[in-house]
């Protein structure tokens, strides 16, 4: 049972998510317990009386990141607030946390996520640290969505059972586990029933959902069903690898314009020993077929990437066929990545390390060329028509509305800057815009005409718990 007193006087909590969209999700997890059990969230850092900071360690970036936020809580929090630190870093870091801050209040692992209501009911410091590395939610438990009403995460599966070189997710997250078919289009159905038009599947790697329990083809077949749930409705897949994307998929994705022509596929390098050394799983032939077989089956999909330079025994001639890979085969949305030594990684063994100023100098030449790719491709999409869903005020000014296409994901993409929307009545609505000009990533466009959904809103905001999300 919880102190009532306590519950009285201390109602209110503040949230910062940091890192992946699987780590929003188990935050608002953590905000519906919170809310569920009475208390209040507030977007003022120092109204708050449980400052709750749900953190990403997967790169001395993220780490980096994490510290600065701690700090910051405790720099701007009222005397009587308990700092709660929760996520990826108490597993792996929770010495150094302890050692540079020593008045957190309660540890939350990163498995722990329905522990958050003992560390805040506990009036001693204490630590929930499971031999759970990640969080699925397999029963009812309450989550209250952080994001705009009209689209939300479903998280499908955590861990992973790749071991790629650079990476230290399954240290961190643990091995593959995947939610049932019927549990995850029970978790959509009421996504859908609350209005939810754009639902965004994630994992850390959506091709293997099923393998851990032996199944071959269960996305497929998850895809499938889900497109048998009736109504109108955009889904969107994060993160199939290449070496998952086969015709079937293709055919899935082309059979059902309710599936967001996109891919967000990482590849890291087309160089084949350098995807050899990486303990990738497709050489650079594979690769170009794949990219051709969407670009031929699915002229207008959208393709994000991530590429990595500086990995340990790159060569100038290996980046230049990077460098000359992009250009031949256009992608249309890249995030560049420098190598990150991570003690745990098997790539942090390998001798041949790029010195930090080369991989920098190769960061932003990668970053450079993609910037002017991106242009020429954005150029080319002036004069059509796209639905686009108007998500509010652009940050700059009240006089532009933002929007997306459905080649356009949320927080990592460009966005659509609509500078004539007369005709938009609702944000969160569906609308069809004519492209008039590219702007870098992003594109301007003019609102042509409401189009129909399953649900239209009519509120000109929609309110959610607080909760700053930092990506």
């Amino acid at each position: 049972m919880f102190d009532r007193t306590l519950l009285q006087t201390k109602r209110k909590f503040h949230f910062t998510s940091l890192g992946c969209a699987r780590n929003l999700v188990d935050s608002e997890v953590m905000i519906g317990l919170l809310l569920k059990a009475g208390f209040e969230a507030t977007a003022e850092v120092g109204d708050a009386d449980f400052l709750v900071i749900n953190t990403c360690g997967f790169l001395e970036a993220a780490r980096q990141e994490a510290l600065e936020t701690i700090a910051g809580a405790f720099a701007l929090k009222k005397e009587s607030a308990r700092v709660i630190v929760a996520g990826c870093m108490v597993r792996k870091h929770m010495d150094l946390l302890q050692e540079r801050f020593p008045n957190i209040h309660y540890f939350l692992g990163s498995g722990d996520v329905e522990k958050i209501l003992d560390a805040v009911q506990s009036e001693e410091s204490g630590v929930s640290l499971s031999s759970a590395k990640s969080y699925l939610e397999w029963g009812e438990v309450p989550r209250t969505l952080s994001t705009p009403k009209h689209f939300a995460y479903l998280k499908i599966a955590e861990g992973c059972k790749k071991r790629c070189a650079f990476c230290i997710i399954p240290a961190i997250k643990g091995p593959l586990q995947s939610k049932t078919e019927e549990r995850v289009v029970k978790e959509f159905r009421a996504l859908r029933a609350q209005g939810v038009f754009e639902i965004l599947l994630i994992a850390q790697d959506l091709g293997d959902f099923g393998r851990d329990r032996g199944e071959r083809g269960a996305l497929a077949r998850l895809l499938r069903r889900l497109l048998q749930e009736e109504g109108n409705f955009w889904l969107r897949l994060l993160y199939l690898y290449p070496d998952e994307i086969d015709q079937e998929i293709v055919d899935i994705m082309k059979s059902d314009r309710r599936i967001c022509p996109y891919l967000d596929m990482p590849i890291q390098h087309i160089n084949d020993p350098m995807l050899k050394a990486m303990h990738r799983t497709t050489s650079r032939q594979e690769i170009i077929d794949i990219l051709t077989l969407v670009r031929k089956e699915l002229p207008d999909a959208r393709i994000r990437t991530s590429l990595m330079v500086g990995f340990p025994g790159e060569t100038e001639e290996q980046f230049q066929e990077l460098l000359q890979f992009v250009q031949e085969y256009p992608l249309d949305s890249v995030g560049v990545f420098r190598f990150s030594l991570e003690k745990e990684a098997y790539a942090a063994r390998l001798p041949d390390q790029v010195p930090e100023e080369i991989k920098e100098r190769r960061f932003h030449e990668l970053m450079a060329l993609q910037e002017k790719l991106v242009v020429a491709r954005n150029r080319k999409m002036v004069g059509k028509k796209v639905a686009a869903l108007v998500e509010g005020y652009h940050p700059e000014s009240k006089l532009l509305l933002r929007g997306r296409h459905q080649g356009q994901c949320p927080d990592v993409d460009g966005e659509l800057i609509l500078n004539d929307w007369r005709k938009v009545q609702a944000f969160g609505s569906l609308y069809e815009v004519e492209i008039t000009q590219e702007a870098g990533y992003d594109l301007v466009g003019k609102v042509i005409r409401s189009l129909p959904m399953q649900k239209a809103e009519t509120e000109k905001e929609i309110r959610r718990p607080s909760l700053t999300v930092l990506t």
